[in-house]
């Protein structure tokens, strides 16, 4: 026979409104924290998303951008948010590249957050400005070994998954390039529309605006031509074997409670199934991902594998 003591009836009683809150959830308006600025390529899927998502959950899903340190600064504040399910991550491929090379982070990715859902994947693209003295890959590659280190790239920050692009690009054209990192792939496109940087390693929703300002579109870094982009392609015709692509998806603080992070994804998936949403997912050249937890992270554990051998080949190092 189990005694039920003061302490144990007053744990039970402690559990029971706890355990109906995560049933409830959510029981107040949802924030997605997007650690870019407004007009990336996170930002604008986000976006689309909104509307459908709010309707599943039946509050508000609000987007708060957080930018800065690429990326860091946002998951900063979810991390430091209750992990009640309310304040979530929308995050990138970043998420596994900038833990490989910042030493100085405040606490471990992998262990502060849960993969929640995968939502998309896309590919960046080089867009190089008007009046640059190249006009594809080959020609970009040929000014960069003619000027070495004097050809500027811009990417959403330092050791964000574009930077880890362009590094992969030089290691295979054998080409030094200046890389100038911004706070989001909106900032880079308004600089390589203003003739600032040479070159940025962005999303092709990104850079739109860049290229009604004259820029040019010179490759894909997928590893073969998208369907929604045949006309761009991809650096693997130059350069067999590149292969990067980024993604974006929802991590949830280490603790929230497991039926949060399921309806979450649930209303992700349902979003994502709208056919409305797809289209314009697809016209800002992204693919959307029907995907469970486990091959969510399966994603994550390659692509940080995938920067570990580029820090090795390359040396790179941030903090």
């Amino acid at each position: 026979m189990v005694r039920i003591t003061r302490r144990l009836l007053g744990l039970v009683t402690l559990a029971a409104p706890v355990a109906a809150r995560a049933q409830a959830w959510p029981d107040r308006p949802v924030r997605l924290v997007v650690p870019y600025s407004a007009g990336g390529v996170a930002d604008t899927i986000a976006r689309i998303l909104q509307a459908r998502v709010a309707e599943h959950l039946g509050q508000s899903f609000l987007i708060d951008n957080r930018t800065g340190a690429s990326g860091a600064i946002g998951a900063a504040a979810v991390h430091a948010a209750p992990a009640d399910g309310h304040t979530l991550l929308f995050e990138g491929a970043t998420f596994a590249t900038l833990p490989e090379v910042r030493r100085d982070l405040p606490f471990d990715y992998g262990a502060a957050f849960v993969p929640v859902v995968q939502v998309t994947t896309q590919p960046y693209i080089i867009g190089i400005r008007a009046g640059f003295p190249a006009t594809d890959l080959a020609g970009f590659v040929a000014e960069a070994k003619r000027r070495p280190n004097e050809v500027t790239y811009g990417t959403p920050g330092v050791a964000h998954i574009g930077h880890f692009m362009g590094e992969a690009l030089q290691l295979a054209a054998g080409i030094r390039l200046e890389h100038v990192p911004f706070r989001g792939g909106a900032d880079v496109a308004r600089e390589l529309a203003a003739g600032r940087i040479d070159a940025g390693i962005i999303s092709y929703s990104s850079l739109r605006p860049a290229v009604e300002r004259g820029a040019t579109l010179i490759a894909s870094t997928a590893g073969q031509r998208q369907a929604s982009l045949p006309q761009i392609p991809v650096i693997a015709e130059t350069f067999p074997g590149y292969d990067m692509s980024s993604w974006t998806g929802v991590f949830a603080p280490a603790g929230t409670p497991e039926v949060a992070m399921q309806r979450m994804a649930q209303a992700m998936r349902a979003a994502l199934a709208d056919p409305e949403a797809r289209r314009r997912l697809e016209a800002a050249g992204a693919d959307a991902v029907e995907s469970d937890p486990a091959a969510f992270a399966a994603v994550i554990r390659r692509d940080r594998e995938t920067a570990r051998r580029i820090v090795a080949a390359t040396g790179l190092r941030v903090g």
